[in-house]
C-alpha cells in the first residue's frame, strides 16, 4: 500500500513505534477531529490496574498528531509537523478502555496562511481523555509547529 493509499491511522502505526505497541485504535482522523482509542491492555496498567499515565500520555498525543495530519497533510511537502509541548491534567482514575478526542484550537486555514508568509506557525491541539461511562480522566494540550522544509 503506497502513502497516497494508507489511512492516517495507518501511516502513524507505521512510522510510530509507541503507537503500534500500545495497539493504539485510530477511529476518526478528519482535519476538525481525531478520536483514536487505547484498549484495556494489562501488560499497560499502573498500580492500580487502569492504564498507566504514560500510555495515557501517547494516547493524546497520538490523537493530537492524528488531527495534526488530518489538517496539514496537504503541506507534508514543504513542512514537517513536529510537537513542541504538552502538558496533561488526570482529572479521575481511568479504568478499561479509554478514548482520547483532540480539537484544533486555531483555524487550519491561519496556520497555513502563516506558513505561506514564511513563518513557523504553532498552534495547540486540545485532547479530552475519557472513559467508557463518558468521564473525563484526562485533558490535555500539545502545542504543534510546521517547521518549514530548508
Amino acid at each position: 500500500m503506497s502513502a497516497e493509499q494508507m489511512t492516517i491511522g495507518e501511516m502513524l502505526a507505521a512510522t510510530v513505534p509507541m503507537a503500534r505497541t500500545l495497539n493504539l485504535e485510530f477511529r476518526e482522523t478528519a482535519p476538525d477531529r481525531a478520536v483514536v482509542a487505547l484498549p484495556d491492555q494489562s501488560e499497560y496498567h499502573n498500580h492500580v490496574g487502569g492504564p498507566h499515565a504514560g500510555a495515557m500520555f501517547t494516547l493524546g498525543e497520538s490523537a493530537s498528531g492524528a488531527i495534526v495530519l488530518a489538517a496539514f497533510g496537504a503541506e507534508l511537502s514543504r513542512a514537517v509537523p513536529l510537537a513542541v509541548s504538552a502538558e496533561i491534567a488526570y482529572k479521575k482514575l481511568a479504568m478499561g478502555p479509554v478514548t482520547a478526542t483532540a480539537t484544533l484550537g486555531r483555524p487550519a486555514a491561519d496556520v497555513i496562511a502563516e506558513l505561506d508568509a514564511g513563518e513557523r506557525p504553532e498552534f495547540p491541539v486540545a485532547v479530552e481523555i475519557r472513559r467508557e461511562d463518558g468521564a473525563v480522566t484526562g485533558e490535555m494540550t500539545v502545542v504543534w509547529t510546521l517547521r518549514p522544509n530548508g
